[in-house]
Formats: C-alpha cells, sequence, structure tokens
C-alpha cells in the first residue's frame, strides 16, 4: 500500500452517476480514495455528453460524492459536439484550471490529465510545475490522428498542427503516459515517447454498482420478442458502431422466425436505422428506448448473444475500448463481435465468436453457429468472458494498478 497521496485528476467530459454515465474517472477516483487517497476529479459543468448537467452559479463547486471531491468548472453550453463552440470551451477550460488552487485546499502530489482534446494538458502541466507533482497525461481517443484519418482532416490544417505540436509537448514532457487503448503505445513512439513512459488501463466495470442491478420495467418486458433466439445490442446508436451491417444480418435471416434482433438505447442514427428496418420491411428486428445503466444487466440476462461491431478503419490498429464490452462480459452472454482491428479481447477471451468488420454474411452465419450451439458450449463461452472481465476489468483492480503507476 503507497502513502496516501492527494491525487488531481481533470477529465472535461467526466460525470457522476446522476449527471452522466459515471464512467472510468469516476469509478477509478471512487477507488483510489478508498485505497485512502484524496482524490479530486475535475470536470466541465457542462458538456454535449452530460444527461442532467448541474446548475452552477460560481466558478466552481465542489461536490462531496462517494469519497471523493467532484470539482466542477463552470463552462459556457454549446448545441452539439460539432458545434464550434465545443472547440472554445477546450481552451477555456484549459484556461480556468489555472485558478484551481484558490479553490482546492489540498496541493496535488499527482496532476492527471485526460484527452481527446490534447489542450487540457497545458493547463495541467502548470499546475503540475507550480506545486513539484508527478503529471500524468491520458489518451483516451488519439487526436489528432483520428480527426485525420476518419474525420478528413488534412494533417497540414493549421489547427490539426496545434494539436500535434500539443500531442507530441504531452508525450515528452509527461512523466508518465496512459491509455486504454491497448496498442496506442506504437503510436506515441512515432511521435517521439520513450516506451517505458506507457501503462495500458482499460475501461472496466463498478463491482458495487453491477450488485445492485435493477429489474426491467414491465412496459420494457413486454417490448421483448417471447421464445426467440435473442440478438442484442445495448448502447449508443453511432456511426462507430456499424450497426447498418446487424440490420443486414437480420434481413439475411428474415425467414427465419425463430431468430429476433434488439436494439437497446438511442443515439445520432436510430432514424436512420429505422428507416433501413422499414426500408426492407423487417419484421425480426426491436427497438427498444434506453433504459437505466442499472437495468443493463437485467436487459443482457434476455440476450441468448450480445452483438458489438465496427467500421473496418486503420485506426483501430491501435485497439479498442468500448465500456459495453465489460458489461457484456460479466453478463456471461456470449458475442458476436465484428471487428478487423488489433487487440480482440472477445477472441483472445474466448468469449464468442468474432468475424470481420461490415460483414453481415459472416454476421448472419456467427448468429446461425452460436444457435446451434449445446447449452453447454453456450454456457462455456459466457463464463469464459466474465473470468476474463472479472480478472481483467474490475475497477478495483485497475485502480490497484493506476495507483502503483501514479506513486510509484
Amino acid at each position: 500500500m503507497n502513502k496516501p497521496k492527494t491525487i488531481w485528476i481533470i477529465n472535461q467530459y467526466a460525470s457522476t452517476p446522476a449527471t452522466g454515465m459515471g464512467g472510468r474517472h469516476f469509478y477509478l477516483a471512487k477507488e483510489l480514495a478508498k485505497q485512502g487517497h484524496q482524490v479530486y476529479l475535475i470536470a466541465s459543468s457542462y458538456t454535449h455528453l452530460l444527461r442532467s448537467p448541474l446548475e452552477i452559479t460560481d466558478s466552481y463547486f465542489i461536490e462531496e460524492l462517494d469519497g471523493i471531491s467532484f470539482v466542477w468548472v463552470k463552462m459556457p453550453q454549446y448545441e452539439d459536439a460539432h458545434d464550434k463552440k465545443r472547440v472554445l470551451n477546450w481552451f477555456i477550460f484549459a484556461w480556468r484550471l489555472l485558478k484551481l488552487p484558490k479553490v482546492i485546499k489540498d496541493k496535488p502530489d499527482v496532476v492527471l490529465a485526460s484527452s481527446p482534446a490534447p489542450f487540457v494538458f497545458l493547463g495541467a502541466q502548470r499546475l503540475a510545475k507550480k506545486f513539484h507533482a508527478r503529471l500524468v497525461f491520458e489518451v483516451r481517443d488519439i487526436w489528432p490522428l483520428t480527426l485525420i484519418e476518419l474525420g478528413g482532416y488534412s494533417s497540414k490544417h493549421p489547427f490539426i498542427r496545434l494539436m500535434q505540436w500539443v500531442e507530441d509537448k504531452a508525450y515528452r514532457e509527461s512523466d508518465t503516459v496512459l491509455s486504454n487503448l491497448p496498442n496506442a503505445v506504437r503510436h506515441m513512439e512515432s511521435r517521439g515517447m520513450k516506451p517505458e513512459k506507457f501503462s495500458w488501463i482499460p475501461n472496466g466495470f463498478d463491482t458495487e454498482e453491477f450488485s445492485n442491478t435493477e429489474p426491467l420495467s414491465e412496459e420494457t418486458l413486454q417490448a421483448l420478442p417471447q421464445d426467440k433466439f435473442i440478438v442484442g445490442y445495448t448502447g449508443t446508436l453511432g456511426v462507430a458502431n456499424a450497426l447498418e451491417n446487424f440490420i443486414d444480418a437480420a434481413e439475411l435471416l428474415k425467414k427465419n422466425d425463430k431468430i429476433a434482433f434488439v436494439l437497446v438505447g438511442k443515439g445520432k442514427e436510430k432514424k436512420t436505422l429505422q428507416t433501413q428496418v422499414n426500408r426492407l420491411k423487417l419484421k425480426n428486428v426491436t427497438f427498444i428506448d434506453s433504459i437505466r445503466k442499472s437495468q443493463v444487466q437485467s436487459m443482457l440476462e434476455k440476450f441468448d448473444a450480445c452483438f458489438i461491431g465496427w467500421k473496418k478503419e486503420a485506426i483501430y490498429r491501435y485497439g479498442i475500448a468500448p465500456n459495453k464490452l465489460p458489461e457484456y462480459m460479466l453478463s456471461a452472454t456470449p458475442i458476436i463481435h465484428a471487428y478487423s482491428g488489433a487487440c480482440d479481447f472477445v477472441k483472445e477471451a474466448e468469449a464468442g465468436i468474432s468475424v470481420p468488420a461490415e460483414n453481415p454474411q459472416a454476421i448472419a452465419e456467427a448468429i446461425l453457429a452460436l444457435k446451434q450451439m449445446s447449452f453447454e458450449e453456450i454456457s462455456q463461452l459466457g463464463q469464459n468472458g466474465r473470468n476474463h472481465a472479472l480478472e481483467n476489468y474490475d475497477y478495483t483492480k485497475l485502480a490497484e494498478k493506476l495507483s502503483g503507476i501514479l506513486l510509484d
């Protein structure tokens, strides 16, 4: 056990379970606090990811929650993820970090700054220098490379060049670099980072949260198909999830009246997917509105197989870090993983069937293969996933690893 320290974790997009999804830093902070550390989690009072943003009147507000001090930095609101005001907020947030010494009474031993926008590093570095604290930079999405490869931006664009300068500076000047992407170290080395600085901390699950699973509502239960082999998806219905291939697989299997497809959640692509289902006149696809996070495991218990898909993109050579994968595995439900990148943990854990991304025929064949398996074979795949999740994705264990890295 390390001597208790004061840790400042800065993630502009962090949330609590009441304002958003909780998520990586909330749960890691909670576990670090259980270890005896004084933890401050610093986030923006408004982002497009918050479900119920707090309305604060002062420039800074500290909320004491589950043993951690959650510091909300008051920020301007904007329309959506593509609003130019969101970009302006990246700079405002980094600037407002500099006033934290007047707000937080405990000086940090460690300052951890988390991406995706790298500008947060500039404010965090000033704070770390002021207090002679250890400086840690965390990458959860490789920017600006993702914007170049997926967003189509030129690497010569002045703003991309500025972002690249900050990213390279962060790799060079941080004491430690973290990522939830297992292969990110390859990219970081190419940008000048010494590989020994790198540590991988995956996304995980909160044991306490999953031990307090709530049942589904009667309305949701009634919406689920009955007496079918259900292949389900839960989470954001977004572009990155490539769910149009899931619907195309449903079209290929539409004559099999024993198989049903269920999508639970909301997102930018929901209307497009519903239009696709209507155009194909599919009767085997059911959409269910978002459910509470505490009900997700109850929903997964209703599935015979879980689905997760991706686009076929080169950026995935650095791996992936979906929040839903630990949830799926923990449910002990076999997984169909449509993925063509590096570090396929479904395949490594033997937790289901992996198929190439963007291949509806392969998805359909995987569904038929699972349906034809014996109860024992299906159960073994599910148990393999659960064992992998318990060993690798428990936030209690991940926080122990993080503590060792931060305070080494």
